[in-house]
């Protein structure tokens, strides 16, 4: 498959491109970016030198069209409505890692992102790219949309517990602590900005709980809300999700192992963690960088009536670049795990 990468230069963009060219079934045939046309791509993108001679080109659809037979796009917030419009149109097939085709309903962007959609009835042509609850949709799609990074951190913990009717959808409360690179490449990563962190920077109303009530509400077949609130913390990579949730029945440990291995137990990228002993009893995101998993624990609080689902995953890979490599593997019928055989970097 020839593949284009448009806006590789931040991190995600970079991250896609590491894995596109360990990918056994893909040609890198063209990446864009405004700023660095001409360049070779490892003078921006450094981990890349020896792997690629490609230089960043500037985006030029009919060139694309010839040269591609799918594309990421990797462009901020906001940007990408018109590219991605204007890819589709061409027939190319998408993937899209912004978050400007991940709301089915409009008025969503409104709510969530501060402004109307300019391509609404597009909206319905999207996918969103979660292959352990959509993977017959995605292999069908033209265009899939990637989902933020917390968002499906925290869904893939809390959807077989809605999914199974055990918990109350009227007071789902996820807390999230991220990494530095979940900003993106600017002035807000910087060391001096970053270190010794642990700073709420939108204690209500972020724009991943779209996603999240959007992703849930399905499932359940009505309304769900969620109150989520993100932190940023002292790490580079890496997202732990303590989802706070409260049974509306008495269960046992062995009936939610079953309800989890039910839901993941044929999924290659989610790992169940939960130990008696040792350190690690519970997911941590710092066994988990460079690689595409999500690993999910839980424990019980049967004092408060209250099951903490806790979810952890790299916020570059399984949040963003891993989970676009996923979703190309289910739409070109690839096997999933190509390009994405990375077992986590320990230490780090």
């Amino acid at each position: 498959m020839k593949v284009g990468v448009v806006g590789a230069s931040g991190y995600v963009g970079g991250e896609t491109l590491r894995l596109l060219v360990n990918h056994p079934k893909v040609e890198i045939t063209m990446v864009t970016s405004r700023q660095h046309v001409g360049e070779y791509l490892h003078r921006v993108q450094p981990s890349l030198k020896g792997f690629t001679d490609l230089t960043f080109s500037e985006l030029d659809y009919d060139k694309m069209t010839d040269k591609c037979d799918l594309v990421f796009t990797a462009v901020p917030h906001g940007t990408a409505t018109e590219i991605v419009k204007a890819l589709y149109d061409r027939g190319l097939k998408i993937i899209d890692l912004s978050a400007d085709y991940r709301l089915h309903n409009p008025e969503d962007y409104g709510k969530w992102y501060g402004w109307e959609h300019p391509h609404p009835d597009y909206l319905s042509k999207s996918v969103f790219g979660v292959p352990e609850l959509h993977r017959e949709k995605i292999k069908n799609a033209q265009l899939v949309s990637c989902p933020g990074c917390m968002a499906v951190t925290s869904m893939l913990a809390l959807a077989p517990l809605i999914k199974n009717n055990i918990i109350d959808t009227e007071h789902i409360v996820v807390d999230s602590k991220i990494g530095s690179s979940g900003a993106g490449a600017g002035a807000g990563t910087s060391h001096a900005m970053r270190a010794g962190v642990i700073r709420p920077y939108k204690p209500a109303k972020h724009r991943h709980t779209g996603e999240i009530e959007q992703e849930l509400s399905e499932i359940a077949g009505k309304k769900i809300r969620v109150s989520m609130s993100p932190h940023a913390v002292d790490v580079v990579r890496g997202i732990l999700c303590t989802n706070h949730t409260f049974m509306t029945k008495e269960i046992e440990e062995k009936e939610l192992w079953k309800l989890y291995r039910q839901a993941y137990g044929e999924e290659r990228f989610v790992r169940l963690i939960r130990d008696k002993k040792g350190l690690y009893k519970f997911p941590d995101p710092k066994f988990l960088v460079g690689s595409n998993f999500c690993d999910i624990g839980f424990d019980l609080d049967e004092d408060n009536n209250r099951l903490i689902a806790i979810s952890a995953s790299d916020n570059l890979m399984k949040g963003a670049a891993g989970s676009a490599i996923q979703n190309m593997n289910v739409m070109a019928g690839f096997d999933e795990m190509d390009g994405l055989r990375y077992t986590p970097l320990t230490p780090v």
